[in-house]
């Protein structure tokens, strides 16, 4: 019997990016606490959070029987220095967020994680992001789309941010939230590979 996936995510970013990919999927939101510990360096609280994600679907996909399943899972950061930028609060949060970021270089942390069964596959990738110099009006304007609002680091590069990026080195599905060539690795090694007769727009 084939395996089903189940994406443990609430985001439709990340589930844009599978289906693009063209893997075959359900979603299910994970209820996890996403705090950071202290003293937890930004790359292991992604990587962790990931895997307590998936934790977390599996085991609730197996308490209603469904246990032939692969859980993916993914939890993304924008670090600057050694400060995790998560998301905003509001909009204030999101103009100071992005002030901090505005002519500097950051990372983008993203941790993945499929628990299929048993058998616990993770890793991390990381890219290096570098923003332009943003006015006050720049911000001002970004913010009142409403965009900063739910993504780390307050900034979506597939959206209106993307005209901020001067440079991007690494994985920009990463960025986005959901690194397609680990995701495609992990999967493959649980046997789940994606279904590409059917065109995309």
């Amino acid at each position: 019997m084939t395996r089903r996936l189940l994406l443990a995510s609430g985001s439709p970013r990340r589930a844009r990016l599978l289906r693009q990919a063209g893997f075959i999927f359900t979603t299910c939101a994970p209820k996890v606490d996403e705090q950071r510990l202290a003293g937890e360096p930004p790359r292991v609280m992604v990587e962790r959070l990931a895997v307590v994600k998936a934790s977390n679907a599996h085991a609730r996909a197996a308490g209603s029987n469904d246990t032939n399943i692969a859980c993916l899972a993914a939890d993304t950061a924008v670090v600057l220095g050694d400060q995790a930028l998560g998301k905003p609060d509001g909009l204030a949060h999101a103009a100071q967020m992005l002030s901090q970021l505005s002519g500097r270089v950051h990372q983008v942390c993203t941790g993945i994680a499929v628990l299929d069964g048993t058998d616990l596959r993770s890793t991390v990738v990381i890219s290096e992001v570098t923003f332009s110099p943003l006015s006050a009006e720049d911000i001002r304007d970004y913010c009142a789309t409403g965009e900063p609002l739910d993504k780390a680091g307050a900034y979506a590069i597939q959206g209106y941010a993307g005209a901020f990026v001067q440079r991007l080195v690494g994985s920009y599905s990463g960025v986005v939230g959901l690194p397609l060539y680990e995701v495609c690795q992990l999967l493959g090694q649980a046997g789940i590979r994606p279904e590409r007769s059917q065109t995309h727009d």
